[in-house]
């Protein structure tokens, strides 16, 4: 009948429209990644011990620390965010937390006591003798561990885009960061008593953060069976979803664009500096205080351990400003500058007045820098890089990362086996600080001329 009007068509509710449902995919990945942390530093806090126990030096352990990076920086990510994009998050989850709890496992076998009783063993001490055994099988299984890792921290970022679009992405980027550096403070805390209660054990807390990576596990095959109804119900909508929208299908040449985009190396190269003066500051930042301030190594990790509290409480609250504020270019400017001041001070000023109030001040200072640049960086790559390619561009970011996460720790390692102290490495991560400060200063001015809407709200009104 001519005189009806055909209905309106009511706007489909998916799943992610239900603040329960996509705020459970938040913890649900999260914990994954405050599980990962917790096992990446859980050597840092026992260094000492590990050099008396196995027989590690300062360039050892740095070499051991820089081996999370190796395989990712010799092509693994490049693959990692083909993956990403061409099989989705569901598998490339399972997969990368399941590549995790493989590495974990290696590295738990190079640190055992049964290890040095093996012919495997023996055969490893043979060769490159300045590299004991048992360093090379735990690089190795650190390795393994970080093609997981750094896989898994594209995977989330990418996770929480298509969960979050449209609504508080920022927000949940900056809840996922302040969940995940929970594990450094936990680790500091928890791996030296673990080991006091093991008689001074390195494989306990070790196998504890081992365990803690299967939970993970775990955690990401229910993610998988949430995210398949969720896009079930995106493509019954007629929307775009990465995991069934064939006419927006990922293909390898796109990889192009996002080599070609300015931008993005300006981003990239920021993104390695920064975290080049953080992540292997983090390795030796606990030795540093416990020669800086003669103290002994617990009370030194416990008190690094305020580093992440103040950045996470202080960046879920930047993930909210930038939702409806902005200003994400003028953020990271801000914390290159913090970051700066405090290695300098790191350098030069506690050393000449060694105090443990000081400390613990810079310490939570640099908190506030780790706030403000990971919690401005990560929600603006959707911003300059297409969607369909966006687990590639997170994964080519962290692949440029790595090479620095890489190289840097081996250089501290070697500074600070030449020098006998930490002057010259504090140095390096402040020039690190310098240049991010200039290459931020670059992408405001960019933003401003291209209009990307890095300083404008996440959240449109």
């Amino acid at each position: 009948m001519s005189g009806f009007k055909n209905p309106i068509p009511m706007k489909v509710k998916l799943m992610n429209d239900s603040p329960l449902a996509r705020w459970s995919v938040l913890v649900l990945v999260a914990l994954m990644m405050f599980f990962a942390y917790m096992f990446v530093d859980v050597m840092s806090p026992l260094k000492s011990l590990v050099e008396t126990n196995l027989g590690w030096n300062s360039g050892v352990f740095g070499k051991y620390a820089a081996s999370e990076y190796i395989l990712t920086v010799c092509g693994f990510l490049l693959v990692a965010g083909v993956i990403l994009d061409k099989l989705g998050v569901r598998f490339s989850g399972i997969l990368s937390a399941a590549i995790m709890v493989t590495g974990a496992a290696i590295k738990f076998i190079g640190i055992s006591d049964w290890f040095q009783t093996t012919a495997l063993f023996r055969w490893l001490g043979s060769w490159w003798v300045e590299m004991p055994a048992s360093a090379k099988m735990a690089a190795f299984g650190f390795m393994i561990f970080g093609c997981g890792c750094e896989m898994e921290g594209t995977n989330v970022s990418k996770i929480l885009a298509k969960w979050f679009k449209g609504k508080e992405m920022a927000l949940a980027m900056g809840l996922e960061m302040a969940i995940a550096r929970l594990g450094v403070f936990a680790v500091m805390w928890v791996a030296p008593l673990i080991s006091a209660r093991f008689d001074n054990s390195i494989i306990a807390p070790l196998g504890f953060c081992g365990s803690l990576l299967c939970i993970g596990l775990m955690n990401f095959i229910i993610f998988a069976f949430m995210d398949r109804k969720f896009d079930s119900q995106l493509k019954q909508a007629g929307m775009e979803s990465g995991e069934t929208a064939d006419d927006e299908e990922f293909h390898v040449s796109d990889l192009g664009a996002i080599f070609k985009s300015k931008m993005f190396w300006i981003v990239a190269l920021l993104c390695v500096l920064y975290y080049s003066a953080i992540f292997p500051f983090q390795r030796y930042a606990t030795n540093f205080l416990e020669e800086t301030l003669a103290i002994d190594a617990a009370t030194a990790a416990r008190m690094f351990s305020c580093f992440p509290i103040l950045a996470m409480c202080l960046t879920p609250l930047l993930g909210i400003f930038l939702d409806r504020r902005g200003k994400g270019a003028s953020m990271l400017m801000a914390g290159a500058v913090i970051m700066i001041f405090c290695h300098l001070s790191f350098a030069f000023l506690l050393p000449a007045l060694p105090s443990k109030v000081l400390a613990v001040a810079l310490i939570a200072v640099l908190g506030i820098s780790f706030s403000l640049v990971p919690a401005a960086l990560w929600p603006s790559v959707p911003k300059i890089i297409d969607e369909k390619i966006l687990g590639s561009a997170y994964c080519l970011i962290f692949w440029v990362q790595n090479i620095g996460l890489c190289l840097v720790p081996m250089m501290i390692g070697s500074l600070r086996q030449s020098t006998g102290g930490y002057l010259w490495p504090m140095i390096v991560f402040s020039s690190f600080g310098v240049l991010a400060f200039l290459l931020s200063i670059l992408l405001k001015y960019e933003d401003k001329r291209k209009g990307y809407g890095l300083e404008e709200p996440i959240i449109k009104r």
